[in-house]
């Protein structure tokens, strides 16, 4: 067997090497998106085009309405993050810390749903919404999300409430504090790190998010960016295909998770590495 050194050189030699296999397509993109439009189907192909050509990305932002298209998007995964957040929170919490018949055979069919794919609901939630009249409007989009649809928070949530200490709840309540106020003022706060991982995984699911924006808004005034970038596509990509600006304005749309995620990656690990499961589900 090799020592352990040289193994552990291979694993990681292993690992570099993945993550540059997956960082390709990123590096194509953006190298893409500055290249002159003569150099995009060049044989053998450019990695890069010298001079490059930052104008592209102001020439495709202006294309298309797109600050529109990013206050929609940001509107949606903004109120839907915090909608489903805060569903997931009180549901979790529920779970973690009441007592009630049939709990742990309901939070198992909770985790069940995770085993359904989307696309199995997408039939009859539309048709639910379009009897209430709210096709043609963020309402699906939102509401949805506050009304449900979060197990995985739900179960991150709920496997770090179970970490807390309950001495901390039970002296608050000696000390008269309700249900809703320990909550809200004690969890909570305490359950930042599990909480940021939450908003970083609903908020990433929204702001990508493209069947449901494209089921539901059927006005350009109301279309998110991965709608934004199918009419892009569709207005741009023609006998011409302008592809620098495709990558372009794909590789701004990628930006903000990215950001996100760097600022926060400390608390992100942080909170993933306490909500991992812990000894029996009940």
């Amino acid at each position: 067997m090799a020592p352990r050194g040289i193994r552990r050189g291979l694993w990681h030699a292993a690992v570099l090497a993945g993550a540059l296999v997956m960082l390709v397509p990123l590096l194509w993109m953006v190298s893409t998106s500055l290249k002159q439009p003569n150099d995009l189907f060049a044989i053998p192909p450019k990695l890069l085009s010298w001079p490059l050509k930052p104008q592209n990305y102001v020439d495709a932002w202006r294309a298309a309405p797109f600050w529109r298209f990013l206050f929609n998007t940001l509107f949606v995964a903004v109120l839907a993050t915090a909608g489903q957040t805060l569903s997931a929170a009180l549901t979790a919490y529920g779970f973690a810390r009441f007592r009630f018949p049939a709990r742990r055979a309901l939070f198992g069919v909770l985790l069940g749903t995770l085993l359904l794919p989307g696309i199995v609901l997408i039939v009859p939630v539309f048709l639910l919404w379009r009897a209430f009249g709210l096709v043609g409007t963020f309402d699906p989009l939102v509401l949805g999300s506050l009304l449900g649809g979060g197990a995985l928070q739900v179960f991150i949530l709920r496997q770090f409430f179970r970490t807390l200490p309950r001495e901390l709840e039970e002296a608050a309540r000696l000390d008269g504090a309700s249900h809703a106020r320990v909550f809200f003022r004690m969890i909570l706060p305490l359950s930042w790190p599990a909480v940021l991982v939450v908003v970083l995984i609903t908020f990433q699911g929204h702001w990508n998010d493209f069947l449901g924006p494209l089921l539901y808004l059927n006005r350009e005034a109301h279309y998110t960016m991965t709608i934004g970038l199918r009419y892009f596509e569709g207005k741009f990509m023609g006998e011409a295909p302008k592809w620098h600006w495709m990558m372009a304005v794909t590789t701004l749309m990628a930006i903000p998770t990215v950001l996100i995620f760097l600022i926060a990656q400390r608390s992100f690990f942080q909170g993933a590495a306490r909500t991992r499961p812990r000894g029996p589900t009940a």
